[in-house]
């Protein structure tokens, strides 16, 4: 190769190097399974790889109690190699995509090929769009002006017009969006903005990971209506709520259900079922791990009880949390795990469920609200019991008395009702 060929091929090289695309992806970088993503990261490399993507992507990895997969490359395209059709595949196979659109983003054909096809996604199918718009103005962004504008000029002879004119419209389109202008989102705190980017994308991608509640649920809604009213009242301070009543009740459940309507929310939330079977096999060092690795996003080998409590106490304090802690049958496991109001930040909430009441009372964290949770009256028991045994709301004519009869003797539990009419489900005698 010449001198000559040498100088031509480096402006080629330049809009190349750094582009969001790669036909190369590592499953353990990007946090790949079953060939699905969460989130598609669409960036100018040259421009925010090692910097501010760089910090967004460590983030997004670490948020939720399950791991996002992310899609983000680690190399360029090879100069000369052809923009590959596994990198559409990773954008439709991803539910969310953010574009950080930065001053040199136009000047990469790759980066606003992505953009195209990103914006195809939107308008045919749910895919979400959150552009974070980096030291660029959406203005400049529409109308192709300043720094951002001149990148996109420099280099728009060596681009086809039908190119240019899908660009153009993808960029026009995108400016338009909610998104984020990083100089203008907390006077420019670039860890302020992450923050809240990973917020919304677990607000977003919230149903995925909601706690499985049965789908046959019967009597549960007054109950939820009077603890969500209390905890839409203003609070200055964290807050408990404690759920008790007999075992089979229905208490986790509903405790799932107000985990579940509240988890988007907030950053950080842990659930640890089945708190007095976890403590019998495993010790309460095993629980406070599990809280901690939950809420931290990291490993932490809890071995004597009162280093998780200083683990907890001092570093959950800045973080917004909502902690749901099941079947809680001793008070040393609620000390060891939530002891204390002052262990967490203003706006957070902790769930607990027991069988004993007197453990709420015993609580030095002061339970704010408590709840009995009583069985079902005869109307919702015999409903829970036919979707159960037959399924439909009512029983068959010929079997409504014996229905009747069977539920008289169950007391209201759900779970009993649950149980022998599933066990009864197409028995013929």
């Amino acid at each position: 190769m010449d001198k000559e060929q040498r100088k031509r091929k480096r402006p080629e090289e330049e809009s190349t190097r750094g582009a969001s695309s790669s036909s190369s992806i590592s499953p353990e970088a990007t946090g790949l399974r079953s060939g699905q993503y969460d989130v598609f990261l669409n960036f100018r490399g040259s421009d925010t790889r090692k910097t501010f993507t760089d910090h967004l992507y460590r983030n997004l990895v670490k948020a939720g109690t399950v791991p996002f997969c992310v899609f983000r490359d680690e190399n360029s395209i090879p100069i000369g190699e052809e923009f590959g059709s596994e990198i559409l595949d990773a954008i439709v196979r991803s539910k969310i995509s953010i574009p950080v659109i930065s001053e040199n983003y136009a000047s990469s054909k790759w980066c606003l090929r992505e953009l195209v096809h990103i914006m195809e996604c939107k308008k045919s199918m749910q895919h979400i769009v959150l552009p974070i718009f980096y030291k660029v103005a959406p203005s400049d962004v529409r109308r192709l002006k300043g720094n951002f504008g001149n990148a996109f000029h420099l280099r728009r002879e060596r681009y086809d017009e039908k190119d240019i004119q899908e660009w153009q419209q993808a960029l026009n389109e995108v400016s338009y969006l909610h998104g984020w202008e990083s100089d203008k989102f907390e006077d420019g705190h670039e860890g302020e903005l992450i923050e809240h980017v990973v917020g919304t994308v677990l607000s977003k991608l919230q149903e995925d990971f909601q706690l499985n509640v049965p789908k046959q649920l019967v009597g549960l809604d007054d109950c939820l209506k009077n603890i969500m009213n209390w905890i839409d009242s203003p609070s200055f301070s964290a807050r408990m709520i404690g759920i008790y009543g007999m075992g089979g009740i229905g208490k986790t459940t509903l405790a799932k259900i107000i985990h579940n309507q509240l988890s988007n929310k907030f950053v950080h939330v842990s659930f640890l079922p089945d708190v007095r079977e976890s403590t019998k096999r495993h010790g309460i060092t095993y629980l406070q791990s599990q809280l901690i690795s939950d809420i931290l996003q990291s490993k932490n080998e809890v071995s004597r009880i009162d280093d998780g409590i200083n683990i907890i106490k001092s570093r959950f304090k800045g973080k917004k949390v909502l902690i749901l802690l099941d079947d809680i049958d001793d008070k040393n496991q609620l000390d060891a795990l939530a002891g204390e109001r002052n262990w967490f930040m203003v706006g957070s909430l902790i769930i607990v469920t027991t069988r004993n009441e007197a453990i709420l009372d015993q609580s030095e964290f002061e339970v704010d609200y408590k709840y009995e949770l009583n069985g079902l009256d005869k109307v919702h028991a015999l409903l829970l019991f036919n979707r159960h045994a037959f399924p439909m709301d009512h029983s068959p004519k010929d079997f409504d008395g014996i229905s009747r009869d069977i539920i008289s003797t169950m007391g209201g539990l759900p779970l009993a009702l649950k149980v022998v009419g599933s066990y009864l489900y197409k028995k013929k005698e």
